[in-house]
């Protein structure tokens, strides 16, 4: 069965979890095992978690059919995206930077998560008018698009939500996560750096305690 297009909250559980820059099949394997909804690998030069095409493609072949394959990208072009997915097996694009997500949903067929760096009120009104299927909320930090290990300000939030639903990212651990989840109702949280050993290799003990603090924060919630 193929993954959800984009992950929906229902009454009594937790939202779903995204591990982002994951860069070999032995983490991906370790996330599939917990019940992650997605896996991400990460394109964007410069990063520390980034991979190749062939790396990428082992990550995604590492993963059953009904986890979701992201491919996170920044500053891409609508069709060089649409080719790489289909030679690597993604199933969902996420965009950051200056990327037009209707364009590259058109391009590739597959629904787009578009990052929104958070630095106030005028990001969330962004967030809102985006025709990305999803828009995932990380906080602004200078020269990074995701993997900051930084929150933003979650107040931002906590009166009226975004009208729309949101993934959330930055600065989560399992320490953290359960607070995030008792203030906001995101239908996502992405992890990164919070469950790392070292950039692009994930401790999979810490994965478990992340995983156990989401669902343990969806039950308290329920």
């Amino acid at each position: 069965m193929p993954p959800e297009r984009v992950p929906a909250r229902r009454a009594g559980a937790p939202p779903a979890v995204k591990v982002c820059g994951v860069t070999v099949p032995e983490d991906a394997r370790a996330c599939a095992a917990l019940g992650v909804w997605a896996v991400g690998v990460v394109f964007a030069p410069g990063s520390p978690r980034r991979v190749d095409e062939r790396a990428a493609a082992a990550v995604c072949a590492a993963l059953p059919d009904d986890v979701a394959r992201v491919g996170v990208f920044v500053d891409a072009a609508p069709a060089e995206m649409a080719a790489l997915a289909g030679r690597v097996g993604l199933t969902h694009l996420q965009v950051h930077g200056a990327t037009d997500p209707a364009e590259a949903r058109a391009a590739s067929g597959l629904p787009v998560i578009a990052g929104v760096r958070v630095d106030g009120p005028a990001a969330l009104d962004r967030a809102r008018a985006s025709a990305a299927d999803l828009v995932l909320l990380d906080a602004a930090v200078p020269g990074l698009h995701g993997g900051t290990g930084t929150p933003f300000d979650w107040s931002l939030l906590e009166d009226d939500g975004l009208g729309r639903p949101y993934g959330l990212a930055g600065g989560l651990r399992a320490e953290t996560v359960g607070e995030a989840l008792e203030r906001l109702a995101p239908v996502l949280v992405d992890v990164s750096s919070g469950v790392e050993a070292s950039p692009g290799r994930k401790d999979h003990d810490r994965l478990r305690a992340f995983l156990g603090a989401v669902g343990d924060a969806g039950r308290r919630a329920a």
